[in-house]
């Protein structure tokens, strides 16, 4: 089994007054040539957002962009759509950009910082018809067993988000003491685990709150709660 850990002080941090953002991998004024992307995820950012505030209209293609607000309330508008949506916690939102996209996101919120993670895996398919969905998840449904968020359009795997990439991004939270064994599609998959919170150990690794480990070129790995703890799966190729 091969690893990779990235410590949540690690990560690249930009403090742009209205957000404070933290990336796992290169983005924007953030440049690390070794943290460009895991296998098919190239992008994980880790933002808080102030009240009212948030992205103008902008432009992507040919991405794959999952977002799961954690606190707070996103609202989202974009060329497909006249009206601006809300995506609350416990909802996943997933946007192929596909043959191209403008949209625009906001901290929907008066009086609350928005917190939440955007996900960039890249596509196994170009030029597509761009799409975007959202969906309610039960988190009950999660204790103690995986829960899976987005899988691949290709797969017949009922109650998920599809994108164009073979990839499988789940949540779970498990109780302290407690262990999970997490199986990967293939040995040509790699998962990177994100711990949104708590204290966890997989293999000798022992990570706390927004720390992350990236496991590959294995079947099968356990992760053993040192506290209740709640962590994001983010499996995909290597290859791609």
């Amino acid at each position: 089994m091969k690893t990779i850990v990235h410590k949540a002080n690690t990560r690249g941090f930009a403090n742009h007054g209205w957000l404070q953002a933290n990336h796992s991998f290169s983005f924007a004024s953030y440049q690390n040539r070794d943290r460009m992307h895991f296998g098919a995820l190239r992008v994980l950012n880790d933002d808080v957002l102030e009240p009212k505030m948030g992205f103008g209209t902008h432009p992507h293609d040919n991405m794959e962009i999952i977002t799961i607000p954690l606190k707070g309330v996103l609202k989202h508008r974009d060329s497909m759509h006249n009206s601006w949506e809300s995506v609350m916690p416990g909802e996943v939102q997933v946007m192929s950009a596909g043959k191209g996209i403008q949209h625009s996101e906001i901290n929907g919120s008066q009086d609350e910082y928005l917190s939440l993670f955007q996900i960039w895996i890249i596509p196994n398919k170009q030029n597509v018809e761009p799409r975007y969905d959202q969906k309610t998840f039960d988190a009950k449904a999660r204790q103690n067993k995986l829960q899976t968020l987005v899988s691949s359009i290709e797969e017949d795997l009922d109650g998920t988000l599809k994108i164009h990439q073979d990839a499988k991004l789940s949540i779970l939270d498990l109780d302290k003491d407690r262990e999970f064994s997490y199986s990967l599609k293939s040995e040509n998959h790699g998962v990177y685990v994100m711990l949104i919170h708590g204290k966890l150990k997989i293999s000798d690794d022992v990570l706390e709150t927004r720390d992350a480990i990236g496991i590959s070129e294995t079947k099968q790995f356990k992760v053993e709660a040192q506290a209740d703890s709640s962590m994001l799966f983010i499996e995909v190729p290597m290859v791609f």
